[in-house]
């Protein structure tokens, strides 16, 4: 290697992309387990996600609160005897509950993971759900809820989601302290019934497995009554408001106000949507884009302002999002909406499509970077019922994609009259 002479450079769009396989296997009871074996390291996560969220539940914060309350005591165990068997081995165990799955999930070295599977099974199928640990649950949401509701973001992004779903909508609906008031240990029992020890599950394991990963999953899980799930969620109608305009004052002395305006759209399966994200990066999907070009570098509104579209399975939304002084709040909305106007008006330059398709190609190269990261592409196709070819497919869109089509979907979805607009300050 000649040290005197400086590399080639090399474009990003340049590279070939290839997302490592998985393995699939699944367990006795008909489970499906993808499994990404890789890495150096002696470690791996795994991830049971059961059709839990908030999409089935039919009493607010239901699902939320069951799933919070798995780690927090089974009939044989307390939270902390829990919680200690993790911390012995250095291990982390999670739970999390999103809008149409429940997930828990488990970081541990690979060697102890005969040690730890069974204490999460008792957790999957032995939770109790006692009143003492549901109290306690339910005062330190209200405490939280209390304190995010004086923030005009928390405010904004709940109420931005009512207008465009509605607010009995799964997308759209959000908790309030009478929800976490009229929760009882019947109602997560009967829901921990239904949803986890009757439920639908997919296991995502990924990291330096051991070799006889399918047998310990079996032990664990293959004799439990949970099952696979085929990706059809029941339809859920969404309700928008019919008004698109709201400005909200939560906080008499607020100095700034959380803008969101924001439209419907399709979900992955919409031919637009792989183009529609080379469009998106462009206009605010970075920290080059050309929303925060002019409303942060020239025109100082706001220290950053994002537009993004939401990783919702059955429908979506293109939302832009900021927090702005309260003072520039519609100067800043005028900038939006002038920006997409440019979009639709104006062919884009090619210098800058390629700095585009490079940034994204390059985030998609850090993504393939590690087994936990390779997982998470997976996770995502599978969750959204896609296949492998979805990802070449992206990749090529970015790779390929001209300003004159760029230009059509900023016609098509770049219209202001279709968004919703809030502030909340």
């Amino acid at each position: 290697m000649n040290r005197t002479e400086a590399p080639l450079i090399k474009d990003a769009i340049e590279f070939n992309l290839l997302l490592k396989p998985y393995e699939l296997f699944t367990l006795d009871n008909g489970v499906p387990v993808y499994a990404v074996n890789a890495g150096a390291q002696e470690v791996l996560q795994l991830e049971l996600v059961f059709y839990a969220g908030n999409w089935f539940e039919q009493q607010r914060s239901v699902a939320s609160a069951t799933n919070y309350l798995l780690k927090n005591g089974t009939t044989g165990k307390t939270a902390f005897q829990l919680n200690e068997e993790f911390e012995y081995y250095g291990a982390y165990c999670n739970r999390a509950c999103y809008n149409e799955t429940a997930v828990v999930s488990l970081s541990s070295l690979s060697k102890h993971l005969p040690a730890l599977l069974p204490v999460i099974r008792e957790m999957i199928t032995d939770s109790v759900f006692n009143d003492t640990e549901l109290d306690i649950y339910k005062q330190n949401s209200k405490q939280r809820l209390a304190v995010s509701l004086k923030k005009s973001d928390f405010v904004a992004a709940r109420l931005s989601d009512a207008h465009l779903y509605g607010e009995e909508h799964p997308y759209g609906k959000y908790t309030n302290a009478e929800d976490l008031d009229a929760l009882n240990s019947s109602l997560l029992k009967e829901y921990f019934r239904h949803y986890y020890l009757n439920g639908h599950c997919v296991i995502f394991v990924s990291g330096k497995l051991p070799g006889d990963l399918q047998q310990q999953l079996n032990r664990a899980f293959g004799d439990l009554a949970i099952r696979t799930f085929d990706n059809k969620l029941p339809f859920i109608d969404t309700s928008p408001a019919t008004e698109k305009k709201y400005r909200i004052h939560n906080d008499p002395d607020g100095v700034q106000g959380a803008i969101r305006i924001a439209r419907p759209f399709p979900n992955r399966h919409h031919p637009d949507f792989m183009k529609v994200m080379v469009l998106n990066t462009l206009f605010g999907g970075f920290f080059g884009s050309r929303l925060m070009a002019n409303i942060r570098e020239d025109k100082g509104y706001t220290y950053g302002i994002h537009s993004y579209v939401q990783n919702h399975i059955q429908q979506s939304a293109w939302v832009i999002s900021t927090d702005a002084g309260k003072d520039v709040c519609e100067a800043t909305i005028e900038e939006v909406y002038k920006e997409m106007a440019k979009l639709r008006e104006e062919r884009i330059d090619e210098d800058e499509l390629m700095l585009v398709r490079n940034y994204l190609v390059g985030t998609i190269l850090g993504d393939l970077d590690g087994p936990f990261h390779i997982m998470g592409r997976w996770k995502n196709l599978v969750l959204n019922g896609l296949g492998e070819s979805y990802f070449y497919d992206s990749v090529n869109t970015i790779k390929t994609i001209s300003a004159e089509e760029l230009n059509v979907l900023a016609n098509k979805y770049l219209v202001p009259e279709d968004f919703y607009e809030l502030v909340v300050i």
